[in-house]
């Protein structure tokens, strides 16, 4: 797990103190080392966090006549087979690096090569001869890799905060990424929350020749997936294989590795995968809240650790510890996206970075395998929303704050930019195959949109963080298709779902904790946001200059009223309130790193 920036420059040399002022600013996703390669109007720098062959694997790294240079942010899970593959083709390896397969395999196949790669991973790969740079993103986007034009070239980063530093102006807050962010959470699709920045897709390869002149391709799409009438027996046997051989694939690692374990479905299933291949007790950690009107986890996940004989680390939150962690966690997060469940996860690598550098998660589970109740609509419910809300099949039709109260608090470049809030999850319902059932499109939505845009910002960079890196074994492109080819039966039962995948595991794990009701991730936000606290959040929002820029005073203040009468406001404060703390951050400060624990209204 590493952090890459480049400059691929149109008239001029590519020079170290623009490539240093980058990777500087990535230093977090890889303290281990940092090279650089420059080549004329080339430019590659690397940080690097050692996981896998820790003594020869630095990068950037080239081919042998020196004509490809490589540079790779993630983990090639296949690599050994692919060496050996390639091999037998002649090609010679002057690394155990799980990367240096893919200059080999580029050598070989061309850069199509990437079909080939099991793994999680955003690359870089600069082919001298042809003058053109190769950009590709993982299918599933588990690993960020975003870009922008200059006035003289491309740049491109893992982070945002890479590519800041290159702007030939101050960063400007895109409206319609803003509105998004209110409306669903998070920003979707190319876009970012700055003009000018955009994203590598999932399943995306984007070539540049000497001109500038960008070509796409996308190389994969659970599109592709068709589906399978399986038996339950016929469908357990294949996925025992399979999710063997992913699990193999998933461990290799030169490093310790543990689990984050809450008290669900996915990561106890995670967790009976690892014990299976590990002699030693797991390392396992899991968080709860102190003073909460809301039962936690950490029983449910105790649980498991018992049962599997972890060496478990509880982590019981207060307030104040968790409010302290919100700057660094809208730091790490980078491209804003409004999940309270970052902060814990941010809290959570802390402790795990301490000793580790690698996790285990169960992010995935539900969207491969249709756990989310959203996915379970009846006919009548669907018709109705897609009626008044059309084109996404009666899915995500709803803004997650009601569109009256943005009306009252969005300024007027904002109140034109929230008619499009939905773009993304239309487009990703209007692509997905129409023979498909209404939880296919529901999955497959989701997969396009809310996983890689929030899902996994907050595994990648909250870990990140903290130099951690995060590996996601549902989220395996081959478990993915498998999961979407599975008849609807074996998804969802009287409105219950993941049907497969908990009967599938009762032989590992107790059934009543795969039958329990399924509570999520939770943060009990609403019991914090409130008395004193609150009123010094909205004295200092109501200061703000990012804030005062695009919202109206009045209806800030009567957002405020209103949660101080009946706290049902938390979504719309928070955000409002995540905003203010990333403008400080990225555009008033230049993307200054503020401490693990800060005064979160010191931020504002």
């Amino acid at each position: 797990m590493c952090g890459i920036a480049g400059l691929f420059l149109k008239h001029r040399s590519a020079e170290k103190q623009d490539l240093n002022k980058m990777i500087k600013s990535l230093g977090h996703r890889g303290p281990d080392h940092t090279g650089f390669h420059l080549d004329g109007n080339l430019g590659m720098a690397h940080a690097r966090l050692s996981i896998i062959d820790l003594e020869t694997g630095d990068q950037p790294l080239q081919s042998l006549d020196k004509n490809f240079t490589l540079i790779v942010n993630g983990e090639i899970y296949n690599y050994k087979e692919l060496v050996s593959q390639l091999q037998t083709k002649g090609h010679p390896f002057q690394t155990g690096s799980d990367a240096e397969p893919i200059i080999q395999g580029t050598q070989e196949y061309g850069k199509g090569f990437v079909e080939q790669v099991n793994g999680m991973f955003a690359y870089a790969l600069y082919d001298k001869q042809a003058g053109q740079l190769v950009l590709a993103r993982d299918r599933l986007g588990i690993k960020p890799l975003y870009y922008t034009i200059l006035p003289d070239g491309f740049a491109f980063a893992s982070e945002i905060k890479g590519l800041l530093p290159l702007l030939p102006h101050n960063p400007e807050i895109n409206p319609e990424g803003l509105a998004q962010f209110f409306c669903n959470q998070f920003t979707s699709g190319r876009q970012t929350i700055i003009k000018g920045i955009y994203k590598v897709l999932p399943g995306e390869l984007m070539t540049i020749d000497r001109t500038l002149k960008i070509t796409r391709e996308t190389y994969w799409s659970p599109s592709q997936v068709e589906t399978v009438e399986y038996s339950f027996e016929d469908a357990s046997r294949l996925f025992d294989d399979l999710f063997e051989q992913v699990m193999r694939e998933h461990i290799r690692s030169d490093v310790p590795f543990g689990l984050f374990l809450s008290g669900g479905v996915d990561s106890a299933i995670v967790l009976a995968m690892l014990s299976r291949f590990q002699d030693r007790p797991i390392r396992t950690f899991s968080v709860g809240y102190q003073n909460t009107s809301r039962q936690d986890e950490l029983e449910a996940a105790k649980g498991m650790a018992d049962l599997f004989q972890t060496r478990h680390t509880p982590l019981r939150l207060n307030k104040t510890t968790l409010f302290n962690r919100i700057p660094h966690s809208v730091w790490s997060a980078d491209d804003l996206m409004r999940d309270y469940a970052t902060l814990p996860t941010s809290l959570l690598a802390e402790e795990a970075a301490r000793e580790l550098k690698v996790i285990f998660t169960g992010e995935g589970g539900d969207e491969v395998f249709a756990g989310y109740r959203r996915y379970n609509k009846k006919a009548p419910e669907r018709f109705l929303k897609n009626l008044f809300s059309p084109g996404s099949g009666g899915f995500r039709t709803r803004s997650q704050i009601p569109l009256t109260r943005l009306g009252k608090i969005f300024g007027p470049e904002l109140r034109k930019a929230v008619s499009a809030y939905r773009e993304p999850f239309i487009t990703a319902w209007q692509s997905s195959p129409e023979n498909w059932s209404n939880i296919q499109r529901s999955q497959y939505t989701d997969l396009s949109t809310a996983l890689p845009d929030n899902l996994l910002v907050k595994v990648d960079r909250m870990l990140m963080g903290f130099s951690l890196e995060g590996r996601v074994p549902f989220l395996d492109h081959r478990i993915v298709e498998f999961g979407l080819s599975l008849p609807d039966r074996l998804k969802v039962d009287k409105g219950q779902g993941k049907i497969f995948l908990k009967k599938w595991a009762e032989r590992f794990i107790p059934r009543d904790h795969l039958q329990q009701k399924k509570t999520g991730f939770h943060v009990p936000i609403g019991d914090w946001l409130q008395g004193p606290f609150l009123d010094q959040l909205e004295e200092r929002l109501l200061s703000n200059s990012g804030i005062k820029g695009w919202f109206q005073k009045e209806g800030i203040q009567e957002l405020f009223a209103a949660q101080r009468k009946r706290p049902k406001q938390s979504r719309a404060i928070w955000s409002l309130m995540q905003l203010a703390i990333w403008h400080n951050l990225f555009i008033e400060s230049g993307s200054q790193n503020p401490s693990h624990q800060e005064n979160v209204l010191d931020c504002i």
